[in-house]
Order: structure tokens, then sequence, then C-alpha cells
């Protein structure tokens, strides 16, 4: 039967790859690379470096296949999700069928680690579900965004007994920050939600391109850094096509506070 590893590499940086993962790498036939298009071509260029890098097997062999964009938001964004999973799924199907042996090994390179808003695990089981190919799956972890933002903010992700809450931007604008989080990681927040906050004293530890050359990171109260760090944000994004950013709110106290 065909074996399929999904294998987080990390938030950016090569060296997030773990012994796990990189012995994963070299047990596959086929490494699937996807490629979002010239804007995010960074994001390829990663797992291309992380394959140069790392892969010894002389018997492995790099297959790139081209992502489709999700379509924008209209009365549904659950929908919207679904129809684009529903276009991937088609797409892995056809790479699992074609390009694996049927006893072969293939690997998708995942960014961050595959259990935490990514979506190729459910992906897989659509395929599963449609039960035109077979094959047995294996989870290699990663480093996640979340840790490479606490590393390199130098903090503790929660408080003595508290909780931690990790959440979207979307959620963020329609709920606020719920009274109970004694931490809030905030991910895939592509307009600034935090500044929906009437709270301006809440302090915010923000990071973009975590764990690459280009990583930038700011912190502050939201009255003095809001501003600025939605400034940046935009700047760095029209320079380089995308962004991938995530923050930490806390609703009192200072950071250091642990």
């Amino acid at each position: 039967m065909r074996k399929l590893l999904v294998i987080g590499i990390g938030a950016g940086n090569p060296d997030h790859m773990t012994v796990q993962a990189i012995s994963g790498l070299n047990r596959a036939d086929v490494l699937f690379i996807p490629d979002k298009g010239a804007k995010k071509n960074d994001l390829a260029d990663l797992r291309r470096e992380i394959c140069d890098r790392f892969v010894t097997n002389p018997k492995s062999r790099r297959v790139e296949f081209d992502v489709p964009v999700r379509a924008e938001p209209t009365s549904s964004y659950r929908s919207t999700v679904d129809d684009w999973h529903e276009a991937i799924a088609a797409i892995y199907e056809s790479l699992i069928r074609d390009e694996l042996a049927d006893d072969g090994c293939g690997a998708f390179l995942i960014w961050g680690d595959p259990s935490l808003y990514d979506s190729a695990l459910r992906i897989l089981e659509r395929v599963r579900l449609r039960d035109n190919v077979a094959f047995e799956l294996e989870v290699v972890p990663g480093i996640t965004a979340i840790q490479a933002l606490a590393a390199s903010h130098k903090t503790a992700l929660n408080r003595i007994g508290d909780s931690i809450l990790v959440t979207t931007g979307r959620r963020l604008t329609e709920e606020g920050l719920p009274a109970n989080a004694g931490s809030a990681v905030v991910m895939l927040d592509g307009k600034c939600a935090f500044n929906t906050l009437t709270d301006k004293d809440v302090f915010i530890q923000w990071g973009a391109y975590l764990g690459t050359p280009d990583e930038i990171i700011l912190s502050g109260r939201l009255s003095d850094v809001g501003a600025e760090i939605e400034k940046v944000r935009e700047e760095v994004r029209r320079k380089k096509g995308w962004i991938m950013d995530t923050y930490l709110l806390r609703k009192a106290g200072e950071p250091e506070e642990n």
C-alpha cells in the first residue's frame, strides 16, 4: 500500500527541521512541493532549500504542483473553503495515483505543524473517503509559528495558572478578547483585527516571517504600537507580495510576567 508522510517543516527556518522530519524526507520516494504562484515563490523556495540541505536519498525525486487560489468568500466562508478544499483534494488524488507506485512513499512538506491551522490532513481525509486510491498516513510534527513567536519575543506563552486561547483574526473581530483568556494567540489575521479591540491597554507581541531572514517583531501596548504594526505590515506585504504573521495578546500586566 502507498504510504504518505505529512511532515511539519517549521515556521520558516530550515534549522527548525527535527531529526524525525529529516528522516521522513529521506524515506520518501517522492517529495510533493506546492507552488502558490509567483507572489509566494518564497514558500516553495524554502521547501526546495530544505530538500537541498537535508535529503540524501539518491532515489527520491520532487514533484511540484500548482495550488488553486481560494475564491473570496461571498455569503458563506465555510462554503468557499469547502469548495477550495475539494479542488485541492482532486489534485492530491491525482498526485498520489500518478506519481507513487503501489508500494511507494510520498511526503507533503507542511509549513509549521500539520495539526495547527493547516488543511492538508482534512484534504487527505477527503481523498481517502473518495476511495479511489488507498494509502496509509503518518504525521510528523513540526515547530509552529506560535513557538517561533514566543521564542523571538523571549516570552512564555502562558502566565501562571492562566489559559491560552488560540484563535483567528476573523473570530477576534466577531467576538473580541474573551474575559477568561489569560493569553490569546491570533493567527490567520489579514486585517489587523487587534485594532478592533476597545481596550487599547492590551499588550501585543507581533511577528511576521518568523524564522526567516526577513523576520520582523514589534511589541507594546496597542495604544502605542497598533498603528505602527498595521503600517509595517502593509509595507512589507506590498513589497513581498505575501505575509505570514501572528501575535500574542495579553489583557493586563507586563509580557515578562509568566
